[in-house]
């Protein structure tokens, strides 16, 4: 039997708070989360810890639809939470279901 997964939209602000090509730190019961803004007006939610050596990634450069660590410059996929370039296939971090709904940034966290 297979145990179907529960997802718990949660309003955690308004998108507008997101400056566009940054991020915005969001704490929850599952552990810090980043909401990026690209410059391309999309919106995205990974964790906010780089999978080489936990750095911030809401405190990282955005780059398209990726996101520079500020501590050894991995460039992660905001799509994905995969690690870019030359460090592909070396972490990942996870991504977290969001989405926006009158203004408002809701995260699709598990129970």
């Amino acid at each position: 039997m297979n145990a179907s997964v529960v997802i718990h939209w949660t309003d955690v602000g308004a998108a507008s708070d997101v400056p566009y090509q940054g991020a915005r730190r969001v704490e929850t019961d599952l552990g810090a989360v980043a909401v990026f803004h690209t410059v391309s007006g999309e919106y995205f939610a990974i964790f906010d810890r780089c999978p080489h050596k936990n750095g911030p990634l809401s405190e990282g450069i955005v780059h398209g639809k990726a996101v520079a660590c500020p501590l050894h410059n991995w460039s992660i996929s905001l799509e994905t939470g995969q690690a870019l370039g030359a460090d592909a296939g070396k972490g990942c971090t996870p991504v977290v279901p969001l989405m926006i709904e009158d203004g408002r940034i809701l995260l699709g966290l598990n129970s």
